[in-house]
């Protein structure tokens, strides 16, 4: 329900992964496996267990000599990963004393491959959960309830302060240089409606020591400091901080950002919900701070919030991973825990009293410009309180009943909402919630009439009533926990910090969060309930839903004046702050803006921070051995790798014969081609038997850049699905139906998905405004990016807003089996096996199985374009299959200004440089440039001096690209991307800044790939080791004097080549700017 505010934004390259969902807490989302974004290569026709043995160890004994590759640095010993660290926390008691924590319970966690150790510190009563797994991957996150009375946001901008300095690591800002000093592989806090919380993670040892010591200083010795307050939470300041004649206005990251996040209709929707649900404590305000409220937040209450809240005796840790449990609490103990004594933190959320009448409720949001149909965009919905979260066997009760009553469209509330088509989707905050003490249910719609509010209303209270009556279907339940399983069995990168998220809100209310993680103990417990009772989740809904008076039905819809009420209100606010200034004040004022802007322009001493150093990182990559083989000509990868039972399976499916004028029609193709039927399946029974025989079945575009030339790149489709080992044949008999006869022609199930796609779209924006921004910048600097628009960008959204918009989907169903007949085509396929060496065999035959009956339907159409260049698939074979990939040598880069006026307080603004590609001796050059200006320059500029909540620049694809997140600036941020390339062109920076930017860089080269994803960067992008080891090389080799010709000769000189985009409110300057083109 509620969002989960982020120290820094989390920078997605889809519109899809929105952290804030990543990270909710809802009960089924532990491991939901990720939608893998690479595949790979093939050889000949099926084969056996033998020979695919044989050919393993050739292509690995080939690969193999890259390891031997000489650099220019020293080969170091890599540290010796325990093969059993969950064994080796087996041998812990309950009662044994290690560095001042005693050990409370040990629990073997075979269900997620883990042993916990559940440990108190004995001053100060600190709690602690340590996850022993075999994952080299290791995270620590430190949790302190935080329980806000008012809505000034105070533990939010505490998060962003504490972060700005500490005792033992004074420096301004440690949190963000940590970044450019470490290998991690994630960083960053979290502040949610009750807890705060600072997680990291990395793969390397010594860096986990470095940034576990930077942690503990600044959460429990911050410096907290005026400066830091004013910079991160809010300031009154001359608008021209030079200029002591210019207005005063607000300023400050937070506040900034925060007026950013209210400008998404679904983000308003949800905090006014939950603040109207539970209206009788700290859930009734605002943790992340109302941007109007937030002014009122003086420095003093800060600090005052930090002493009762930040102490050992309020906080949580927890660890997880390989490493040795024995370091990680000394280290705790001796730097932090043993200078403090045990309190009474007092931050107990009470129950939240229990409602005798139901209560309705009335907000008003923004109008949404995008939306598919502008006459209807109400919402309602209705949000019952359920039970305490800390009843783990409860709250896993009612998560898999949420998610029987609203998941898929065999659902009784999707059957009653979505498919009568009243509204275009459910309301924003849909289903179970558990991040708050009690936790809640909520079911609606968004998209809908005025008209319809008591239509919708009686339906809700009808489908309950039906399903006290009938219950739910056997299939379904099976379904749901065959769901489980597999997200219990898929091994994802980011486990630790699933986890964390995982226990966060039960273990913030002294729930058992080792209870929580026997997963299969609530299974089997759920199995004998229904044996006991058949009626067991009916009486769930009887006592919960159906009898409950502690519920909500909250209306919201757009007002017409709602932003110009926004602004004058904080136009009132202001004049408010600014009557009660004497002219001293006010003198003082522009004093301190002249200090601060000082102190962010200074260079900062950062000596007294840990670093590791660029001989730490390990010179070459690990070999990822792939087979090449083929099924019915069709080129197939397999890739042996411990999948723990589950079998991967991907598809690329070429694009180049399809005509010009259905490519806008793909995305849409895409999303809607697994759910509407196929075979003798209608689309309710085509979801039961996903749900029931895999782990998910998905089709998305793909536009991917060639390694080699920025005017080619390969077009496709790409199948994503995954499955047990035992269902391995249904999964490719769906698949085949899916192939052989596919359902287009039921307009009204089309409809359905149309409208929520379009609403999904459009709620996006706000979210990922500066990778559409990005995308636009971007699209008229090489062919490839001309695609990406049209399938990803604005474009793509505008498109399907207008087909929502259709009385008449005929022309639209007209265009799907055409499609179809050029995508789903054997005869432009490829196919990837990532699984065990006993599956891999196995799968072998069914994919040969699957190519033989979909073979009768391959069909060879001519490429549409002229120039089709064809790229060996296979490393050790240039006569092989071969990805086919457009070439477009007359393609002329062009520069283009766009603005698109939208309804949001905040602008996303972006500025793309044409450059070079993959393979390109200088693109290793540019990605450390980008790192280097983000952190020594850009950072300062656009986050720490103009407000926003995010800023920098990246490369890839060939695109040189800037970028802002939520800023209150527009045009003025492209001025700070031209002085960033003026600062790269002087070369005032050092050989420590060089190397910081090269640790960044290996950060994310060496991010962990989860075995599902293993070999798919050469089956996509035929990026092979050889290729990423070059690469490599050559990050290692970037000197002072490449990061400047590089500045000079693509940043400078090609600044011809470069296009901007900018979404954001209203702008007088770029409309009387005849260079802009507005939309």
């Amino acid at each position: 329900m509620v969002t989960i505010w982020q120290h820094v934004p989390t920078l997605s390259t889809t519109r899809h992964e929105r952290a804030k969902k990543v990270l909710s807490n809802a009960k089924l989302r532990l491991l939901r496996p990720k939608q893998c974004l690479y595949l790979s290569q093939t050889q000949r026709t099926f084969i056996t267990r033998a020979k695919l043995a044989a050919m393993f160890r050739h292509t690995k004994a080939v690969l193999e000599k890259l390891r031997h590759v000489r650099l220019k640095c020293r080969q170091l010993p890599q540290r010796q990963r325990s093969t059993a660290a969950k064994e080796k926390a087996l041998h812990y008691n309950a009662g044994q004393q290690i560095h001042s924590f005693t050990v409370k319970e040990v629990v073997a966690v075979p269900d997620l491959f883990l042993t916990a150790v559940k440990l108190t510190h004995d001053k100060t009563g600190a709690q602690y959960l340590h996850a022993a797994r075999d994952d080299p991957n290791n995270l620590f996150s430190v949790q302190f309830r935080t329980t806000p009375m008012d809505s000034t946001g105070v533990p939010h901008i505490l998060e962003h302060t504490v972060l700005c300095g500490s005792k033992k690591y004074p420096c301004r800002d440690p949190f963000f240089k940590m970044l450019n000093r470490s290998l991690s592989t994630f960083m960053n806090a979290f502040t949610a409606s009750d807890y705060t919380m600072y997680p990291f993670s990395t793969q390397n040892e010594k860096d986990f020591q470095n940034l576990l010591s930077v942690y503990l200083d600044a959460v429990f010795f911050p410096c907290l400091r005026e400066q830091d307050f004013w910079q991160e939470g809010w300031r009154l300041e001359n608008e021209n901080p030079t200029d002591a004649s210019s207005p005063l206005v607000f300023k400050g990251v937070v506040f900034n950002e925060m007026k950013g996040a209210f400008s998404d209709n679904e983000s308003v929707y949800g905090q006014h919900l939950q603040n109207k649900l539970y209206p009788d404590h700290t859930y009734s305000v605002v943790s992340g701070g109302e941007p109007l409220a937030i002014p009122d937040l003086t420095w003093e209450q800060l600090k005052q919030f930090h002493a009762t809240h930040y102490h050992p005796s309020n906080a949580r840790f927890f660890t997880y991973g390989d490493l040795p449990l024995e370091q990680h609490l000394k280290q705790i103990d001796v730097e932090a825990l043993s200078k403090f004594d045990r309190i009474d933190p007092n931050t107990q959320i009470p129950p939240q009293p229990h409602w005798t009448s139901p209560r309705e409720d009335h907000v008003t949001c923004s109008p949404d410009p995008m939306a598919p149909d502008p006459s209807r965009q109400n919402t309602l919905c209705v949000s019952y309180m359920l039970g305490d979260i800390t009843d783990t066997f409860e709250a896993f009760t009612l998560s898999l009943l949420s998610s029987l009553m609203t998941s898929g469209p065999n659902a009784p509330f999707y059957k009653a909402l979505i498919e009568p088509k009243i509204g275009t989707d459910f309301s924003s905050v849909v289903g179970y919630d558990g991040s708050t003490k009690e936790a809640s249910f909520s079911i609606g719609l968004q998209g809908m009439a005025e008209a319809d509010s008591e239509k919708v209303k009686n339906i809700i209270h009808q489908t309950i009533c039906d399903i006290v009556l009938k219950g739910f279907e056997d299939e379904r339940i099976e379904a749901l926990l065959h769901k489980l399983e597999i997200q219990m069995k898929h091994q994802s990168t980011n486990f630790g910090l699933s986890l964390a998220s995982y226990i966060a809100s039960l273990w913030n209310h002294d729930g058992d969060p080792v209870e929580l993680l026997q997963i299969n103990n609530s299974v089997t417990k759920f199995r004998q309930a229904l044996k006991e009772n058949p009626r067991f989740l009916q009486d769930k809904v009887q006592h919960y839903f159906k009898e409950n008076t502690h519920r909500l039905t909250l209306s919201m819809s757009p007002d017409d004046s709602y932003l110009e009420n926004q602004a004058r209100a904080e136009k009132e606010k202001l004049q408010e702050k600014i009557s009660a200034l004497s002219d001293g004040d006010k003198k003082e004022i522009y004093e301190k803006g002249l200090q601060l802007l000082d102190a962010q322009s200074k260079t900062q001493d950062a000596s007294c921070l840990p670093a590791l150093k660029v001989s730490d990182i390990a010179p070459t990559i690990p070999i990822t051995p792939v087979l090449m083989s083929s099924a019915e000509g069709v080129p197939v990868q397999f890739c042996e790798q411990p999948t723990n039972g589950l079998v991967y399976f991907r598809a690329m499916c070429s694009l180049n014969t399809l005509p010009e004028d259905l490519k806008l029609y793909v995305p849409l193709f895409c999303s809607v081609v697994t759910k509407m039927g196929c075979g003798s399946l209608d689309y309710r029974q085509q979801a039961q038997q996903m749900e029931l025989r895999t782990g998910g079945m998905s089709v998305s575009p793909q536009v991917i850049s060639d390694c080699s030339s920025l005017e080619m790149f390969e077009q496709g489709v790409l199948l994503s699905s995954s499955c047990l080992d035992r269902n391995v044949p249904h999964m490719f008999q769906l698949w085949r139906d899916i192939f052989n006869s596919p359902h287009f022609d039921d307009e009204e199930r089309l409809r359905v998905l149309v409208m929520m796609s379009a609403q999904e779209l459009s709620n996006g924006i706000s979210y990922s405004g500066h990778m559409y921004a990005v995308t636009r910048a971007s699209r008229h600097l090489t062919p490839a990016g001309d695609l990406h628009e049209t399938f990803d960008g604005m474009e793509q959204v505008r498109f399907m807003k207008r087909i929502a918009e259709m009385s008449d989907l005929t022309q639209v169903i007209r265009m799907l089996p055409r499609i179809k007949k050029h995508v789903l085509n054997p005869d432009n396929m490829r196919c990837a096996i990532n699984a065990t060496p006993q599956q891999v065999s196995e799968s072998a035959a069914h994919v040969e199985s699957f190519m033989k009956d979909v073979a009768a339907k391959r069909k060879h159409f001519k490429a549409v374009r002229p120039n089709i260049i064809q790229r060996p698939l296979d490393v050790l074979s240039d006569s092989g299959p071969s990805r086919k990939l457009v070439n477009d040598p007359d393609f002329q880069p062009c520069y283009m200004k766009t603005f698109f006026q939208l309804p949001f307080p905040v602008n996303f603004v972006s500025e793309s440089v044409r450059t070079v590609p993959y393979n390109h001796e200088h693109y290793a050059s540019l990605c450390v440039l980008a790192r280097m200006m983000t952190a020594k320059f850009l950072h300062g500029e656009i986050r720490e001096k103009g407000g926003a909540y995010g800023g920098g620049a990246k490369m890839g694809g060939g695109v040189f690209s800037f970028y802002s997140y939520r800023d209150p600036n527009s045009v003025q941020t492209l001025s700070a991307f031209r002085r960033g390339v003026e600062w790269a062109k002087l070369g005032q920076f050092s050989q420590q800044d060089i190397d910081e930017a090269k640790l960044s860089v290996f950060s994310s080269v060496d991010s962990p790939v989860a075995p599902s994803s293993k070999g798919l960067s050469v089956f996509l992008s035929g990026l092979t080791d050889e290729m990423k080891q070059r690469h490599r090389e050559r990050l290692f080799a970037v000197t002072h004097a490449n990061l400047l010709d590089a500045a000079e000769r693509y940043l400078c000189a090609g600044h011809k080549t470069c296009g901007v985009a900018i979404l954001g409110p209203e702008n007088d300057c770029i409309k009387k700017d005849p260079s802009w083109v507005v939309k």
